[in-house]
C-alpha cells in the first residue's frame, strides 16, 4: 500500500506541551487511504493529545500536518471537519434527545427560511439518514427512534453513519468498542472494516489488543509523548506490541 501510494494524512514532528508536562514530542504519523491504523499506549502516553491536534481541537507547539501533500493547519474542528476528517470520541457527542436522523445532520441541518422562522427539511433528513444506514449495512429501529433509546452499539453505528454521510475521509475513533458486549463490539469492528471497504482512512485509537489486530493493517505505540514503534498487524504479536508500550523493549 505504501509503495504504491503516498500518505492521505502525514504528520511530522509534532509535539505538545501543556505547562511542564511534554505530552508529545516530535512524533511522526502517516495515514494512507483505505487503510486502519491502530494507536495505543498506556494511559498519559499521548492518544487523546495526538487524535486532538490532528481533529483541530489543540494546536501543535512544533510539526507540521499534510493533507494529500499540502499542508494543513487547523485551527477548529469546523476546519477538520471541512477538510474531510471526522472524529468519533468515545462520549459520542450525540444529543439524546434528538433521534438518528436529527443527531446524522446535528449542526448542519437542511432547511427553509432563515432565523427563528427556519423550517429543517424533515423528509430529506429521514430519507438520507436510511439510505446512508441501508448503505452501510445497519438495522435500526427507525430514523425516528430517539438516540436515548438506542445502545452503546447503535449509538456507535449513528456516529459513524454520521461520518460517512458528511463524506469524510479520514475517520478518528476513540475507543469505540470500550463498554460494549461480545455482539455489539462484533458490530462496531464490522462497521470499521466497511470503512477501509469504501475507501476511508480510519485512525482507531483502543486499549483492547484483540480488536486492533482484528481490524488494523498497521499499529503505531506511543509511550510517554513519544513514538516508540509502528509494526504492520500481519508482522507482530499482541506480546510485542505490548512489550513496547510499556517500555520492555527498545524499539
Amino acid at each position: 500500500m505504501e509503495a504504491m501510494r503516498g500518505p492521505l494524512l502525514r504528520a511530522r514532528g509534532i509535539s505538545k506541551r501543556f505547562g511542564a508536562v511534554q505530552a508529545l514530542q516530535d512524533v511522526d504519523v502517516d495515514l494512507y487511504p483505505g487503510e486502519v491504523l491502530g494507536l495505543v499506549g498506556d494511559n498519559g502516553a499521548g492518544k487523546s493529545t495526538l487524535i486532538k491536534i490532528l481533529s483541530g481541537v489543540y494546536p501543535p507547539d512544533a510539526g507540521s500536518i499534510e493533507l494529500e501533500g499540502r499542508p494543513v493547519r487547523f485551527t477548529s474542528p469546523r476546519e477538520a471537519r471541512a477538510a474531510g476528517i471526522e472524529t468519533i470520541y468515545q462520549d459520542l457527542a450525540l444529543a439524546e434527545n434528538l433521534d438518528v436522523a436529527g443527531n446524522i445532520f446535528l449542526g448542519r441541518e437542511p432547511g427553509f427560511g432563515w432565523g427563528v422562522l427556519r423550517i429543517l427539511a424533515r423528509r430529506q433528513m429521514e430519507a438520507a439518514s436510511a439510505q446512508v444506514l441501508q448503505r452501510l449495512e445497519i438495522q435500526l429501529p427507525s430514523v425516528r427512534t430517539l438516540v436515548r433509546y438506542l445502545s452503546g452499539g447503535q449509538r456507535q453505528a449513528v456516529a459513524i453513519s454520521r461520518a460517512v454521510y458528511w463524506e469524510a475521509r479520514i475517520v478518528i475513533m476513540d475507543e469505540p468498542t470500550a463498554a460494549l458486549g461480545v455482539r455489539e463490539r462484533s458490530r462496531v469492528l464490522d462497521l470499521v472494516r466497511r470503512l477501509r471497504d469504501e475507501g476511508k482512512s480510519v485512525l482507531l485509537i483502543s486499549h483492547s489488543m484483540p480488536d486492533i489486530f482484528a481490524v488494523c493493517d498497521r499499529i503505531v505505540v506511543l509511550r510517554r509523548g513519544l513514538k516508540v514503534g509502528e509494526r504492520h498487524t500481519a508482522q507482530t504479536t499482541e506480546e510485542e506490541i505490548v512489550r513496547m508500550m510499556m517500555g520492555s523493549e527498545a524499539a
